[in-house]
C-alpha cells in the first residue's frame, strides 16, 4: 500500500464537512502525523514536494547532512526524532540546504519546538533576507552574517 501524500489529504479535507472528520480520521488513521514526529513527516513532505517539482536535481537527505555538517547517522537521529538537538542553528541548516522557503522554515522551526525566524533579530533578519532571495549556500550567508558581524551559521570545524 502506497502512503498518502499531505496534498491528497489536503484535497480530501476541502469539501469536507465537519461530521465527516470521524470517518476521515477512522480511513486515513495510519497516516496522521504521530505528534512526536510531527516535524519529521512535514521535512521529508516539503523535500518530496520540492523534489516533484524540479526535474533537474534531486534533494536527497544524505546531502543536506553533509551540507547541515552532520553525520548521515546523527542527521537522521534529529529528523526522525530518536535525538532532540537544542541546536537551532542544525535545524535551520537542515531547512537551508533543503531550499526550503520561508514560510516552510517558521513551520519546522515550530514543530521542532523552536522559536521561528523574527524580523526584530538582526541574525534572524539576515537568515530572512538570505532564503527571501534564494541563497542557499552556507558560505554565502556566512559571509552576509560576517559582514554585519554576525555569528556564522556554518558548523565551524
Amino acid at each position: 500500500m502506497q502512503e498518502k501524500r499531505t496534498d491528497e489529504l489536503d484535497e480530501l479535507l476541502e469539501t469536507m464537512k465537519p461530521e465527516q472528520l470521524g470517518d476521515y480520521y477512522k480511513d486515513n488513521k495510519k497516516y496522521m502525523a504521530d505528534d512526536k514526529k510531527t516535524f519529521s513527516y512535514y521535512m521529508k513532505d516539503v523535500l518530496a514536494n520540492k523534489n516533484l517539482m524540479c526535474t533537474n536535481r534531486k534533494i536527497c537527505l544524505k546531502d543536506i547532512y553533509s551540507i547541515a555538517g552532520v553525520s548521515e547517522s546523527y542527521g537522521e537521529k534529529i529528523l526522525n526524532m530518536e535525538k532532540h538537538t537544542k541546536n537551532r542553528d542544525l535545524i535551520l541548516r537542515f531547512c537551508i540546504a533543503g531550499h526550503f522557503l520561508l514560510d516552510e522554515v517558521n513551520r519546522a522551526l515550530k514543530l521542532y519546538g523552536m522559536n521561528p525566524l523574527y524580523a526584530k533579530d538582526k541574525r534572524d533578519a539576515c537568515f530572512i533576507v538570505a532564503i527571501n532571495n534564494r541563497k542557499y549556500e552556507l558560505f554565502e550567508i556566512d559571509d552576509m552574517l560576517e559582514r554585519q558581524g554576525l555569528k556564522k551559521i556554518s558548523k565551524e570545524e
